[in-house]
């Protein structure tokens, strides 16, 4: 069995990666600081936005500069070279978000995460080799038969320096790894930015060699402004095939070789029959053997998934309520305290014996959400903690009754205020800014930041929830789908959600990723914008397609068109930007989508450029033929609304709260 060995602590190293972490960052304070509105800090912003906003390279390299003299700005991003590009891009955006917090106004900064780097100065950085600063990460254990693993080391660090330098200008990144018989395999890999000459790369490596010491920590990691070397005992990084785990070999053939050239006829026929005799047996054995254990391994398999699914609920037993304490929370159900019906089943407000107010959705008997939607919205809301995600009180799975126990949120859903003409009076553009924000903060925790990769799947208006301060919290988990961090796609052959919302990959294909809840993101973007239903703008007399309508009027040059006449007298370029956003999260292609990540630092930060928007997918051709006039800027802005919102009720079967 010890040829299982290697294939284990592969797939073990796959389940167990992680996401990427950041290592460390230095502000540099010798090439001075800069204001907020000083020429070098614009120039920062666009050298930064080319990154975040760049193609893929192939390579993982991004250089740029911008400005003149003193105040240019000089950024330059390297990604691992085993990284692929969607997450290159997410974590150079990332390192933009930070340095930015961390270095807020040193002109020279530098950040690592475990698998990017980014630095910027007002100093030229392209094809300059740097040592300094750097940081040194090492295991504290120490490994066995010390001067066997010198050896193997030395052996491969001299093998991957050779082949990183020799790399070529367009990538100078090796990896592989060394047996070293009875210790573990030694894994490393090392890197320089392409800009360098094999020379300077050359001297780049050494520097970073020099710091690891002969003997013998089991792993050690150095981090350089032009280069990177890490070697561990187990596997790190994205296999290139010629490093994938080999296949089984066959079992061995047995070969009989006569004694003697005179052997008789009789004799031979003697001889193969006894090697038949021999090795069927011998084969069957093997066979009977592999079929046992696979079978034994597949039973253990299902069982512990049966055994998860039944014993999951239990491990948040102290979520769990009995039927009677929401029974008489909600009045026995009562309708006065119906909140609202969605399709899988009615929400009531009630009130706890400590008084706390809760909002509980009773899922109807037979409803579309059944056991397993029921416990993956538990589970997966139980474990996810965000303020801009819907807090899970409790829930109740006594015999047909299931109950959902989430905290009562006063203003109810989106959809009740921006498709209101009423109520959407009391949003002006400061708190639809704010609930966009808050909605992209609370989307990119669940893609990147949460303990687990979550699809959410279902994002709409109706399922994001206001609290008394119209903080949105996203709701409804249902549909979520939990991904590993190395996934980035999936297919499925049900389809499930809402039509509008949906990506056009996911809705006519199947195919579903990260970049899909993007699009619907867009979709309530360009929704909260406009206060019009994405299926049903009117214009006029006619009744148009949301994504159509306003792609219509931006390739015209009326996007104004589309912004809610209740911020006519609003004049913020804010609004236009959000616009252009929501266009780049609704694109055809899914993989000219943004990020969230991308999307929430572009919420943040208004001097960085933003990429020209491609047509949106499920385009339809415009009915309209009457196209009104954009406002006008220059009569600014008049209107205040009231600072505090009431709600009435409406009819309850025209929104899902929870």
């Amino acid at each position: 069995m010890a040829f299982f060995l290697p294939l284990v602590l592969f797939f073990i190293a796959r389940v167990c990666a992680s996401p990427p972490v950041f290592v460390g960052h230095y502000c540099l304070y010798d090439s001075g600081n800069f204001t907020s509105i000083s020429t070098y800090k614009t120039n920062l912003d666009h050298v930064l936005s080319s990154i975040a906003t760049a193609k893929d390279t192939g390579n993982g390299f991004y250089s740029f500069s911008y400005g003149q003299n003193l105040d240019k700005a000089n950024a330059i991003g390297l990604c691992r070279g085993d990284v692929k590009f969607d997450v290159c891009q997410s974590c150079l955006i990332d390192s933009i978000h930070r340095l930015k917090k961390l270095c807020p106004q040193q002109k020279e900064a530098i950040g690592w995460f475990d698998n990017c780097m980014l630095r910027y100065s007002n100093h030229s950085l392209f094809g300059v080799m740097d040592t300094r600063p750097n940081i040194f990460m090492w295991s504290t254990i120490n490994v066995t038969e010390k001067p066997l693993f010198s050896q193997k080391l030395k052996l491969l660090l001299d093998s991957l320096k050779k082949n990183t330098s020799t790399g070529g200008s367009l990538k100078k990144y090796a990896s592989g790894d060394i047996g070293a018989h009875s210790l573990w395999t030694i894994y490393g890999l090392m890197q320089c930015t392409p800009d360098l000459s094999q020379l300077q790369c050359d001297e780049c490596l050494e520097s970073a060699l020099q710091a690891i010491p002969p003997c013998c920590s089991e792993g050690m990691e150095v981090f350089l402004p032009s280069c990177h070397a890490r070697y561990e005992p187990y596997i790190f990084f994205e296999l290139s095939p010629k490093l994938q785990p080999p296949l089984l070999p066959p079992p061995p053939l047995l070969v009989f070789t006569p004694s003697t050239s005179t052997m008789s006829t009789e004799g031979k026929k003697f001889k193969i029959q006894s090697a038949i005799v021999i090795v069927l047996p011998l084969v069957a054995l093997l066979v009977f053997l592999t079929t046992g254990i696979f079978i034994f391994w597949r039973s253990r398999r299902l069982r512990g998934r049966q055994e998860t699914s039944d014993g999951d609920i239990n491990s948040v037993d102290f979520l769990q309520y009995d039927f009677k304490t929401i029974k008489d929370a909600t009045d026995d159900f009562s309708t006065a305290n119906k909140l609202g019906q969605g399709g899988f089943g009615i929400v009531y407000k009630g009130k706890l014996l400590n008084g706390q107010e809760v909002a509980v959705k009773r899922l109807a008997r037979g409803s579309q959400q059944g056991d397993l939607e029921f416990k993956n919205e538990v589970l997966l809301v139980a474990k996810l903690q965000h303020r801009n995600l819907v807090r899970l009180l409790g829930f109740c799975f006594e015999r047909s009754e299931r109950l959902l126990i989430y905290e009562f949120l006063p203003n109810s859903s989106l959809d009740r205020l921006i498709f209101d003409p009423m109520q959407r009076q009391y949003l002006d553009w400061p708190r639809r800014y704010k609930i966009i924000v808050g909605i992209s903060r609370g989307l990119m925790y669940l893609h990147e930041d949460s303990r687990f990769k979550v699809i959410h799947h279902d994002l709409k208006a109706s399922n994001i929830l206001l609290d008394a301060e119209l903080n949105p919290k996203i709701n409804d988990f249902g549909m979520a789908r939990l991904c590993s961090y190395n996934q980035s796609n999936g297919d499925t052959s049900k389809i499930k959600g809402t039509y509008g919302y949906m990506a056009p990959e996911y809705a006519l294909y199947g195919h579903f990723s990260v970049k899909s809840d993007v699009f619907s993101f867009g979709v309530l973007l360009l929704e909260i914008v406009s206060g019009q239903k994405n299926g049903s703008v009117q214009d006029g007399e006619n009744i148009e397609h949301l994504l159509s309508y306003t792609w219509e009027n931006w390739t015209k040059g009326t996007i104004t068109n589309i912004i809610d006449p209740i911020l006519s007298r609003t004049c913020t370029d804010g609004i236009i930007r959000s616009i252009h956003l929501g266009l780049l999260c609704v694109q055809e292609d899914a993989d000219s989508r943004p990020t969230m990540a991308f999307v929430v630092l572009m919420l943040n930060s208004s001097s960085f450029t933003l990429p020209t928007p491609s047509r949106p997918g499920f385009l339809l051709h415009s009915k309209s033929s009457n196209i009104a006039q954009p406002f006008n800027c220059s009569e600014g802005s008049q209107f205040s609304p009231s600072a505090s919102i009431s709600i009435e009720e409406e009819s309850s079967n025209q929104f899902n709260p929870y």
